[in-house]
């Protein structure tokens, strides 16, 4: 509604509404922001002790490839092994 006066005209309905409705769709994004901020914190602090445990997972690699390998005799034992399995 324009007033002849030169003051600005007084918002309708759905101007108001409208602004209330983009003020609460402002507030949600925030909050959707917030919230997935503090999400990359979480799982920054995940991956970081994941990390941590990278040494000790090589470590324990190494302790598994070692310990599943056959003994290696030496050639002589080897050959003496073939031998005595033959003879009776």
């Amino acid at each position: 509604m324009a007033t002849t006066n030169g003051a600005s005209p007084e918002k309708t309905l759905f101007e108001q509404q409208r602004e209330q409705l983009l003020g609460d769709v402002a507030a949600s994004l925030e909050n959707v922001l917030q919230n997935i901020n503090k999400l990359n914190r979480s799982l920054e602090g995940v991956i970081a002790v994941g990390n941590e445990f990278g040494q000790v997972e090589g470590l324990w690699s190494q302790f598994e490839n070692v310990m599943s390998k056959e003994p290696e005799l030496p050639k002589e034992e080897a050959k003496e092994g073939a031998e005595s399995e033959k003879a009776p």
